[in-house]
């Protein structure tokens, strides 16, 4: 597909586009064919990139019926779809996606007694085990993407994940799927006595069909025979090729005594191929156990871990999983993932992680130990730390990173998910593996190994660049070896992500032809028109077409300010986006990223879909200016510009980045809109006010001015506008420095008076100055510009640069590990750390960089001080407070809220506690801004909101950011404080020099 399928679709498909207009009015649900939202759904988290003919979201059954009615008129198809992080192409194709996680999420009913639940098939994994966990119940199959990966598409794939070894895959919880058929029909599939079998087949229904159909198929010997002999080995669990009539001839009325038979089994894997499910009936187990316990067992090679595998699962773990050297080696590069990296020594060439649950920590010892002996009398293994909670998630954090940190591989080749899901008994893995190897060398490549070892399962990628014709000969070629060396070893192609696109194609070698026709004739009389997610399990199109690059396609240059130079240009900064949807994570998981979609929960403002679009318009566009496309402003529209995706992200995509790079470019062919003009030159503005500060004051909160302003820049009318102080912090403090000296300094800091600190927070930068003079430090205040903040985040980048160069230059002679550069404002101080070195000419970069190391919060100056023992206790007040912290977006994505907690707790009878929101949704400007309004309080309704009004009294509330506590205070009416202000007053009296 060359360029943009077009939004008015051909002319003899005018009548489509008619009938999908009056599909969309009869639909309670959404529906839209516009490019924007086509593009956003082209690809999932997979090599494979179709555009839809439309996305529709649906409300409920009666609109998946509509939507049924019309593909079978129509002659076109349905592709079902929750969170889209399928990774072999299951939720791409050219027919109309149903996207189903936007209306049908909810939880209908539970059973507590009989251990069952009711869902619709977009609700996502871990809430529902937040909701099961008071009634003491769990759902167990839980795969990395657990946070946002939905029951729905569990069900279509599968799905199993890290505990699989005790919890199984998600079809053995499955009791009951509600759905609808292809000729749109209502029915629900259960366990069904022999008799009730027999019912069933006597319809003269599409049901009764199909229950004929399969009773034909499956009951003659011979076929049953040829199913146990095609099949993966009974002892590999993750069995996910094909549909599962394996899992059915085991059951009654094929296999007398046996369990009663039941459709959900080979529905479960079906991928959407053979029915739309809109209700789910699991079964629910006991909560895991109360104490869990991990060991991280480090080896010198990946066979010598291999190896282990067998006698670790003597001692009974709930999951083995496996991170390889490749693995290790990026999370190096993630800044979220630096954190989780505390249990590593040295560098391993693989990590086994091992759970164990019990009741008791001495059993989880006892067993611990147990099984370290035996590794080490074995001489297995060379280093085994022990990990404990609230640490063990932090481990799991950095092993479910995987799949996103493997896209941020700089270089066009990248591993590529073709033969990462295959799996053999757990007894043949290192015998498997090493022939494994040596095919992979024999192509040339170190693939990237990790995952479920415990389950006999590696995710294995090999590196491949998909936009060179002869990598993607390789990419087949693989995939062919990779399929015969399975079969060798009588193994699964799939264990868990499923056929979809990338192994249908090999389904006829792998099953042998008869089974394939079997499954060719389920497909057909299941859904005869072939309207359900066509191309996936059978009829499978080559596995090297619709790839998400075009093959020989050359890269459009993009001259841009920002330097992208270490992703390899812009568009490459885009491309490591690889559909993960970590961005798709709801407030319950924690976290920022993305505060839009939290509050929405629409596609469209999730980081995914805004890397989605770029790459297809700064891809394909064929405008001399390639960012002069609407849908990209649409897209960007919500991007708050929080900065969590460049932490949060396993692949470090700096949306914030991006949106300012696409701004500046978008205004090279649009005018900039007043307001933002406004807003970026915030500095000018307050500096002309602060000239009569009570006259301008007035008329920005009391006068018919202040409205007529609000107007004009469509500012939202119930904004509190933020006031300037009498004065300026850098007057108070040339009035006040001499004084403010310490007889014998312990060092000499230079404090950054930044655009918001200066004008409006006033008295917090007094607090700060005068905080820092009582502990013994000399402040200077540098005369330096603004930060830039506003013109970064508004795209006027070339202003910005000037403020950059400017600052670096002034400021680099001055600053040092010694005399360090301390800011107050989050967003400003930490310009000099991430914005700063990409925004300055070329030859002033490694200036920018060596200030980078130098330029540190106060939070974090404070913490660092109060370590190397220059700040103590007997400083502060020992009164007792407690104090609620919200931490700024910027400092929770470039920094750490550990040293505000640090610096907090530092007067002793003080307790922090961190309110686990994300972004307060001011962001900056985007809070004030009239059409951002009411999404801006629907993101602080998230968490921070409800949490503050549950706050005691006597709690001081905690913000570091000057736009965190203006939402506080309009949102709640509760005054917020810098955590600079909270420790200036606990100051002894005697201390204090203010």
């Amino acid at each position: 597909m060359s360029r943009f399928p077009p939004v008015s679709y051909s002319t003899a498909n005018a009548s489509l586009h008619a009938a999908l207009e009056q599909l969309g009015k009869r639909l309670e649900g959404e529906l839209f064919t516009d490019n924007m939202t086509r593009a956003m759904y082209a690809t999932d988290a997979s090599v494979y990139r179709e555009w839809p003919l439309a996305v529709v979201y649906p409300k409920h059954a009666e609109d998946i019926k509509e939507l049924i009615h019309f593909a079978r008129r129509e002659k076109t198809h349905i592709i079902p779809r929750t969170a889209g992080t399928s990774l072999a192409g299951q939720c791409v194709g050219g027919g109309i996606v149903a996207d189903v996680s936007r209306h049908m999420h909810h939880i209908l009913e539970i059973h507590a007694k009989e251990r069952w639940v009711r869902v619709q098939p977009g609700v996502i994994r871990d809430e529902l085990n937040l909701f099961l966990k008071p009634y003491g119940l769990f759902f167990g199959p839980n795969t990395s993407t657990a946070n946002r990966a939905m029951i729905g598409g569990m069900v279509g794939n599968n799905s199993c994940g890290s505990y699989s070894i005790v919890y199984g895959t998600t079809r053995d919880h499955v009791l009951e799927l509600k759905t609808i058929l292809s000729d749109g029909s209502e029915v629900v599939f259960k366990a069904l006595s022999d008799e009730e079998f027999r019912a069933k087949a006597a319809l003269n229904t599409l049901e009764g069909q199909i229950y004929r159909h399969i009773a034909d198929e499956l009951g003659p010997v011979a076929m049953q025979e040829e199913i146990r002999r095609q099949f993966p080995h009974r002892a590999i669990h993750r069995r996910n090729t094909g549909y599962a009539v394996d899992a059915l001839i085991e059951t009654s009325p094929f296999s007398p005594g046996k369990p009663l038979f039941n459709f959900c089994k080979m529905l479960a894997g079906s991928e959407g191929t053979l029915a739309f499910i809109t209700e789910i009936k699991l079964n629910c187990v006991d909560l895991p156990p109360a104490e869990q316990l991990l060991v991280c067992i480090h080896f010198n090679s990946l066979d010598e871990a291999l190896q282990s595998v067998l006698l670790v699962h003597r001692f009974r773990p709930r999951a083995i999983e496996l991170m390889d050297k490749n693995i290790l080696e990026c999370t190096k590069e993630n800044i979220e993932q630096q954190r989780n990296r505390f249990f590593v020594h040295g560098d391993p060439e693989a990590i086994l992680v091992i759970e164990f649950g019990a009741a008791s920590v001495e059993v989880l010892e006892q067993t611990a130990n147990q099984m370290i002996e035996t590794l080490q009398t074995a001489g297995l293994g060379y280093h085994f730390p022990k990990v404990y909670p609230p640490d063990i998630s932090r481990v799991w954090k950095l092993r479910e990173a995987g799949l996103g940190l493997l896209s941020n591989v700089k270089g066009d080749r990248k591993p590529v998910a073709v033969i990462e899901d295959t799996a053999v008994r757990v007894e043949d893995l290192p015998d498997y593996i090493r022939e494994f190897s040596a095919l992979m060398q024999e192509f040339k490549q170190q693939p990237v190994y990790y995952a479920h070892a415990g389950a006999g399962e590696l995710h294995l990628r090999p590196k491949l660049n998909l936009r060179d014709p002869e990598d993607v000969k390789q990419f087949r070629a693989i995939a062919t070896a990779s399929a015969q060396l399975v079969k060798k070893y009588n193994g699964s192609l799939s264990g868990e992500h499923g056929d979809g696109r990338v192994r249908g194609e090999f389904i006829p070698f792998m099953m042998g032809e008869k089974i394939y026709q079997l499954f060719r004739r389920i497909k057909y009389t299941w859904d005869p028109d072939n309207i359900f997610n066509p191309g996936k399990i059978v009829d499978t199109p080559p596995m090297d077409t619709a790839l998400r690059y075009e093959p020989g396609q050359p890269v459009r240059p993009l001259r841009t300010l920002i330097d992208f130079s270490d992703a390899g240009n812009m568009l490459r900064a885009v491309e490591k986006c690889n559909g993960s949807a970590d961005c798709r994570k709801l407030a319950f998981a924690g976290g920022t990223m993305c505060p839009s979609y939290m509050a929405t929960r629409n596609e469209k403002d999730t980081t995914r879909a805004r890397a989605n679009v770029l790459r297809e318009f700064l891809t394909h566009s064929q405008k001399s200016n390639p960012f002069d496309h609407q849908e990209i402003a649409e897209v960007m529209d919500l991007c708050l510009s929080c900065k969590g995706c460049k932490s949060e992200c396993p692949s470090n995509v700096d949306m914030a980045l991006l949106k300012a790079e696409f701004l500046y470019q978008y205004y090279q062919s649009h005018r900039i809109p007043l307001r933002s003009l406004a807003i970026a030159h915030i500095g000018t503005l307050n500096r002309l006010a602060i000239l009569f500060p009570a006259l301008s004051n007035y008329l920005l909160s009391r006068s018919v001015a202040g409205s007529w302003l609000k107007r004009l820049l469509h500012i939202a009318p119930q904004r509190s506008l933020p006031l300037l102080h009498r004065f300026t912090l850098r007057k108070w403090f040339s009035q006040n420095q001499k004084r403010l000296i310490p007889h014998r300094p312990l060092g000499k800091v230079y404090l950054y008076a930044d655009e918001f600190t200066n004008y409006n927070d006033v008295e917090t930068g007094i607090k700060a100055v005068c905080l820092l003079s009582s502990l013994g430090y000399e402040v200077c205040i540098p005369q330096v510009h603004d930060s830039g903040r506003a013109f970064i985040s508004k795209g006027l980048l070339q202003q910005a640069r000037k403020l950059a160069v400017y600052n670096v230059t002034k400021l680099a002679p001055i600053v040092s590990e010694h005399t360090p550069l301390i800011g107050i404002e989050p967003s400003a101080l930490l310009s000099f750390r991430d914005e700063y070195p990409l925004l300055v000419d070329r030859h002033l970069k490694p200036t920018a960089l060596q200030l980078k190391q130098h330029a540190l919060l106060i939070d974090e100056f404070i913490s660092r001080e109060i370590k190397k023992g220059n700040i103590s206790p007997q400083s502060f007040t020992d009164k007792p407070a407690h104090i609620l912290l919200h931490g700024h977006c910027h400092q929770k994505a470039l920094s750490s809220l550990g040293h505000t907690v640090s610096m907090l707790s530092l007067p002793e009878n003080y307790s922090v506690t961190t309110i686990p929101s994300g972004c307060c949704g001011m962001a900056g400007s985007f809070g004030y801004e009239k059409e951002h309004y009411d999404l801006s309080l629907r993101i602080g309704e998230l968490v921070l909101f409800p949490r503050l009004r549950k706050a005691h009294p006597q709690d001081l509330i905690a913000a570091p950011g000057t736009s965190c506590r203006h939402q506080i205070a309009d949102g709640t009416g509760i005054k917020a404080f810098h955590p600079v202000e909270i420790l200036a007053e606990a100051l002894k009296p005697e201390i204090r020099n203010f």
